[in-house]
Parts: structure tokens; sequence; C-alpha cells
């Protein structure tokens, strides 16, 4: 069954005739009325180009010592959330992020670039501790897991859970990011960076933060943009984060993408909260996973089953689209929307203005 639907005169959702279940949008709340262009995301103190009309920040650079120190704008130490600052004349991007060194202006720690990617986890550059993350998330920290999600294991999500394919996701989603347009974008759990990269090419944003957990997943993201001719690598960068600990200042970011992903996060409430910290007011949360609702409640214990399997793997599995309403409500996000196709559900909810 198509959809076409218009929310309140803003969007139209494009048609998914291939779909092979009932697909519907849910509107619980008048979703925001025409928002105004934010300040870019930017890795350097200069305004970064794009398509939109965007204000300049008439503080930077900041002058210390007869030195430049270039801000990030928006990363942040995980530690401390202040801006994090280099004294380098490079700007941030795939090709100069190798060697880069940014440091936390409160608690002078410091975080390096590596061939691929920034690491900022909290624990960056311990030499002795370590943590590791329950099986969901560590399972995407295997070499060959990495290697295979892009080329063969996503594409099963469309066989046994409705997920309509990444580019029919990509136009659906566009809906929902229409009133930041123009602004920064974080893909959160970006695993090997299928829509990073069409965030990037697409050129609607000015900037694009491909942030996993998987120091192999990014590596795989890294390599997929080498192959790519003509790809934008300015203002695109790799970061590995702990999602439930985002490396970014507070109200600093237009819209976050997730993936597949908010049933693989530790603690989604933690992780959902951290999205509306670093949310800016008229910010947009997009996110894509399953539901087991319909014919599945219906089976005895579902609950207490949902329990024993996030203490083993740690994944949790949604009920219901009111209960991912209201976990978007109690971290602090209104205009909750979905999409339904089968088992896959895109939400969509925006940070309070």
């Amino acid at each position: 069954m198509a959809i076409g639907v218009a929310v309140n005169g803003i969007y139209s959702l494009p048609k998914l005739s291939s779909f092979k279940h009932p697909t519907r949008l849910f509107s619980r709340t008048a979703f925001t009325a025409k928002l105004p262009r934010s300040l870019p995301f930017r890795f350097r103190a200069s305004s970064s180009t794009t398509f939109l009309e965007t204000e300049t920040n008439p503080t930077d650079p900041i002058v210390e010592e007869k030195e430049v120190s270039r801000s990030s704008n928006s990363l942040a130490c995980p530690v401390c959330y202040d801006s994090l600052t280099w004294n380098d004349a490079t700007v941030l991007s795939v090709d100069t992020i190798s060697g880069s060194i940014l440091q936390c202006r409160t608690c002078q720690k410091t975080y390096a670039g590596n061939l691929t990617h920034l690491d900022l986890t909290a624990t960056s550059g311990a030499k002795s501790y370590g943590e590791s993350m329950p099986a969901s998330t560590e399972l995407f920290r295997v070499p060959l897991i990495s290697f295979l999600y892009e080329r063969g294991w996503r594409q099963t999500f469309s066989v046994w859970g409705g997920f309509p394919g990444p580019e029919k996701e990509f136009e659906l989603m566009k809906g929902f990011l229409k009133p930041v347009l123009g602004g920064n974008i974080i893909d959160a759990s970006c695993a090997s960076g299928i829509f990073s990269r069409l965030f990037a090419k697409s050129g609607l944003f000015s900037s694009v933060v491909a942030l996993d957990y998987s120091e192999n997943m990014l590596q795989q993201c890294y390599e997929f943009i080498q192959l790519e001719e003509n790809f934008p690598k300015e203002n695109f960068i790799l970061v590995r984060a702990d999602i439930s600990r985002l490396p970014f200042v507070s109200s600093s970011v237009d819209a976050v993408h997730a993936g597949a992903a908010l049933h693989c996060w530790p603690s989604p409430s933690a992780a959902v909260a951290e999205i509306s910290r670093v949310l800016r007011p008229g910010g947009v949360f997009v996110a894509t996973t399953y539901i087991l609702d319909g014919p599945f409640t219906a089976i005895p214990f579902l609950n207490p089953l949902r329990q024993n399997i996030r203490q083993v793997s740690g994944s949790y599995i949604f009920l219901s689209e009111r209960e991912l309403e209201d976990l978007c409500r109690a971290c602090g996000l209104v205009g909750f929307k979905c999409i339904r196709n089968g088992l896959f559900v895109m939400i969509s909810a925006t940070k309070p203005r």
C-alpha cells in the first residue's frame, strides 16, 4: 500500500508502492511550524559553505596568547562537555583527522585522531583501564560482523522486518528533516555509514558526523568513502563515541538520525536523553527500529521474556508505538510521529523551542 500524507501542510511523504504490509503514518501532536535556520555545525572557526544562507558567530576565532585557537563549535569533551579546541590551521575532515590533537578547555584532556576517526569516548587514551558493553553492542565491534553489515546483513532487515531499504528510508526521513535542512546532522550508530554517506552526498546538510562505538564499523565507513569518486569529504568526519555520552556541546546540533539502532542501545532512555541535550531548540530526532506488536502481544509472558532477553543480550524489544512515544516524551522531545510497515517503524520527535 502506498502512502502520501501531508502533515499540517508542511510536507508530503513519498510513495512506497513496494511495501508488502499496510503502511501508516501516525501523528500524535501537531508538527512544529516553520523553523528558522540555525548556525550550522562546523569543524572550523570560519563559517561553513552551504546552499542556504547562514549566520556567522562574531566571537570566532578566539585569540589566546597570539595564537588562533580553532574551535569545533560543537565537538565537546565527553568528560566535561566543554568545547574542544585545536591550535592548528587544519580544517577537520576525513582527510585531515589523522594526527589531529583536540583539547578540552576545562580538564585539559587531549583527544587524538587516527587514520580513520576521532576517538571521543570518555576512556580515550586510557592504557590499562577498559570497559565492555552488552553483547548487542560488542557484536558490532567484531571485524567479521562489521565487514558483513553492508554486504548482506543489513539487506535481511527488508526480508523479516519490513525495512524498505536505505534509499527509500532516506526519502521518508527527508520529510521529517525538512525543518532543519541546511543544518548539521549526526548519524548516530552509523555502522558502516550507509546513511552518513547519503547525507553527505545529498548536499542537504552543512556537515555530517558519522558516529559509532565500533572502531571496525568506522573503518568500514572510511574504506567505502575512499572507494567513492568525488565524495564531499570536507565537513564530514568519523567519530567514535558512546551514545549515552555524546561528545557535543548542548543545544548545538540540528538533527540526529539513528538507523536500526534503538533496540541495540544499552539504555535507550539514556541515549535519547543525550540526543535531546545536544539538539538545539527545534532540532529533530529521526530513528528506525522494529516493534513486536500485533499478534505478538498475545504471546503469554512476553514482557518477562523481553526482560530476560535484555539481561542476556542488552537488546531492547519495543512492544508498541506508544512505548516509543513515551520514551521520547520522557526525554524532553515533543511532536512524536511514526510510520509503520510491518515490524518496521520510523519515528520522529522534536526538541521544544
